[in-house]
């Protein structure tokens, strides 16, 4: 049998199941409470994204705490207890290489916020209203 070669599609649909399991994994534990921290029960913490390296050994976990509230301190609770995460997700997913975590916050959010007042700009309105 006749080995496939790995084009750059399927190695980014790997690299995107793979951080889509690692974000479930994440957000399960946030979600039941597993992480004893404080801070981290307190709040309710979504976790948007995962981007893995193409070797699947470093994962960037973008998150953003509820409403958006008290974001420095959800995620110095984060970086706290990154070797938790790390052991739970490479115990869960069995990878060749247990992913080093990297927390940060999600500014995609922000970034929507921005165009949409960009949009809402009277001059814009009313260059696509002539349409």
């Amino acid at each position: 049998m006749s080995r496939q070669q790995a084009t750059p599609e399927t190695r980014s649909v790997r690299l995107l199941k793979v951080g889509e399991q690692v974000r479930h994994v994440i957000s399960e534990l946030l979600t039941r409470q597993m992480v004893h921290d404080e801070v981290l029960s307190a709040h309710s913490v979504s976790v948007t994204e995962v981007r893995m390296s193409p070797d699947l050994r470093h994962a960037t976990v973008f998150v953003k705490p509820l409403l958006g509230s008290d974001e420095e301190v959800v995620l110095k609770a984060l970086r706290t207890n990154t070797a938790f995460f790390q052991k739970e997700v490479a115990g869960k997913l069995r990878l060749k290489y247990a992913a080093r975590i990297k927390f940060l916050p999600d500014e995609s959010f922000d970034e929507a916020s921005r165009i949409d007042a960009l949009l809402a700009d009277p001059r814009v309105v009313r260059d696509l209203d002539e349409e």
